[in-house]
């Protein structure tokens, strides 16, 4: 399953805002559109957010008009308007500050096509690192997934997350391809359905068994033994593992640790930002509220009823049994671990 696909000089984007009733493909070719579809949620998901913004930093140059001079004045403007757009997902950071030094790396190049040319194959490669970087963390998680096992995710973590096969779901589509019997629990994850929505139609999409849960359900099913192990993506790791993702994973971190169940980050290593220290210093994005008062459209709350939305929470390291990465399975302690595995890189 392809979420966002490069056409020439356009991009093609699935609309997970239209899922599971209809798959509609938005094709844009402004850096303007491609900011307004990851601000909306056209598209979602760490991995999938950093490709995106590196091919609307791709398109911001292809669509400039005017002298070199204001070339680069102008990129820098691209870059700020892609990077306001959703503030917790460090990926979006992160493919941005590669478009930069690609950008940086052609600078005396006289040749304004050049250039372009040159950023439309640092975002493919983006885009290609992704699908590699998942790939393998199917691969190395597969190794913590028992045969049998019934596993709970929460939001989504899959193909519609990424470029292409996903973190958390990825390590169950590789552990389902293994042969292994398993089992999903797909927590709904409100406010916006993520996982009734994306999940349970992705999952039903390979023919993997799963079963959706509302969320407060989650404990429950531990108590009664039908849970084996938790896992999730992540949005952004500080450097002592406290991460960022979903609002509603923290629940699930301590209610796993209650009932003596693995809890398991699923991520590519560029989602881990060395530059936070810890869980507070994370940016939490706040949506808006119509998202807690309306469900597709409809009113389900008084319109005048006050609304805290905050769209992630932060999980706390000591809740996290390891973060399965594109270079193998970080264990605690993680400000140490974290740190050896990026220098290694």
């Amino acid at each position: 399953m392809k979420t966002i696909e490069w056409l020439g000089r356009s991009l093609r984007v699935l609309d997970q805002t239209k899922l599971p009733v209809e798959e509609v493909y938005c094709e844009v070719e402004s850096y303007l559109e491609v900011a307004e579809l990851i601000e909306k949620m056209v598209v979602r998901g760490a991995p999938a957010i950093g490709a995106v913004a590196a091919y609307g930093y791709a398109l911001g140059a292809m669509e400039f008009q005017g002298s070199q001079e204001d070339f680069f004045t102008h990129l820098e403007n691209v870059q700020a308007r892609l990077e306001a757009t959703r503030p917790t997902a460090v990926n979006l950071f992160w493919a941005l500050r590669r478009m930069e030094d690609r950008l940086r790396e052609m600078r005396e190049a006289e040749d304004l096509a050049q250039i372009c040319a040159a950023l439309v194959d640092e975002a493919n490669s983006i885009a290609e690192d992704d699908r590699r970087m998942n790939r393998l963390i199917g691969e190395y998680g597969n190794a913590i997934v028992p045969d049998k096992a019934s596993i709970l995710t929460h939001c989504n973590a899959g193909a519609l997350a990424t470029v292409e096969y996903g973190t958390a779901l990825g390590v169950i589509r590789t552990a389902f391809t293994a042969g292994k019997t398993i089992h999903v629990y797909a927590d709904e994850t409100r406010p916006l359905l993520q996982g009734a929505r994306l999940t349970s139609w992705e999952l039903l999409q390979d023919g993997i068994p799963v079963t959706l849960i509302a969320d407060n359900m989650a404990g429950w099913l531990m108590q009664l033994d039908k849970i084996d192990l938790v896992i999730v993506g992540a949005d952004r790791i500080a450097a002592n593992g406290d991460t960022a993702n979903k609002i509603g994973t923290y629940t699930l971190a301590v209610l796993a640790q209650a009932h003596g169940i693995p809890f398991y980050i699923a991520a590519p290593t560029s989602t881990i930002d060395l530059k936070m220290r810890s869980g507070p210093e994370i940016p939490i994005e706040q949506r808006p509220a119509e998202e807690i008062r309306e469900i597709a459209g409809v009113q389900i709350a008084p319109s005048e009823v006050d609304v805290y939305n905050p769209a992630f929470d932060v999980t706390p390291a000591k809740y996290i049994t390891g973060i399965i990465t594109e270079n193998g399975i970080i264990s605690p302690p993680y400000a140490a671990n974290l740190l050896k595995m990026l220098v290694r890189l």
